[in-house]
């Protein structure tokens, strides 16, 4: 049984950074394209990064650019989301995401099979 949970989460001041977490068992990440996602209060979920470790492909949301890198270590299969010079617009519930990576990177929720249960990201002063 797949199952994926999200650490990590938490207050910091516009500026800093965080870096989430995303512990992986029942799967692996050979066979897998690994996401984040977030949902922003009031808003719908909304891609954010995702990664095929066997391709070394990795893709990102426009608004994470340059701020946001994704990463695997798949010895402890741990799926991380290093968050810099972070904006109040990166509040939100930040999702890790699992699918078949025989479909390629994705951006679409429904694209994913596999969910964790999210930890909650602040941007504030």
């Amino acid at each position: 049984q797949k199952k994926l949970v999200e650490s990590g989460g938490g207050l910091v001041q516009p500026g800093g950074s965080l870096k989430l977490s995303c512990a992986t068992s029942g799967l692996i990440l050979d066979f897998y394209v690994m996401a984040w996602f977030r949902q922003a209060p009031g808003k719908e979920r909304e891609w954010v990064s995702c990664i095929d470790k066997t391709d070394k492909n990795t893709l990102y949301a426009d608004s994470v650019k340059g701020r946001f890198t994704i990463s695997i270590d798949d010895e402890k299969n741990l799926v991380f989301l290093q968050m810099n010079n972070m904006r109040p617009e990166d509040t939100g519930v930040y999702y890790c995401a699992a699918r078949d990576r025989f479909y390629g990177l994705g951006t679409r929720d429904y694209e994913y099979s596999s969910w964790g249960q999210g930890t909650r990201v602040t941007v504030s002063s």
